[in-house]
């Protein structure tokens, strides 16, 4: 018989609790202010830089409607700044501050404990199979989402 803790759905869903919560105690430790999200958008910038809205949307599979709340927080905080697009004068292009460099520069020691507090529980092993089955299980990009 099947139990809530045999369900791929709960599992994900308590790992995804997890995640967050991991990932705030040990930013705000290290007095950071800064969501996952705005973390996943903040590296994809700087890794893209010039994308639009719904391309940076996509990339981190986030709802295209409600990245637009975390672009003006994070923009509202000079981490990033929105220009006319040189190819379509209606739409903005999105480009990381050197104060969003810096941000993403000293943020990373606290992301990388959190990733490790997240899968303490798992030897090297277990950590590389749960991070290619994940990977696997998303298609490697989960650009449909949201």
């Amino acid at each position: 018989m099947d139990t809530i803790e045999t369900l791929p759905g709960h599992l994900i869903r308590r790992m995804q609790q997890l995640a967050v919560a991991t990932f705030a105690a040990e930013t705000h430790a290290a007095g950071f202010d800064l969501t996952p999200v705005q973390f996943a958008a903040l590296v994809t910038l700087e890794k893209n830089p010039g994308i639009e809205q719904a391309t940076l949307a996509a990339l981190i599979a986030y709802d295209r409607v409600t990245i637009g709340g975390v672009i003006t927080r994070l923009e509202a905080r000079g981490f990033l700044e929105r220009c006319v697009s040189k190819s379509d004068r209606r739409a903005r292009s999105l480009h990381i501050t050197e104060r969003g460099t810096a941000l993403l520069r000293t943020v990373w020691p606290a992301v990388r404990r959190a990733q490790d507090t997240m899968l303490s529980n798992l030897d090297p092993t277990e950590r590389d199979t749960l991070l290619a089955l994940l990977g696997k299980a998303i298609g490697n990009g989960a650009a449909d989402a949201g």
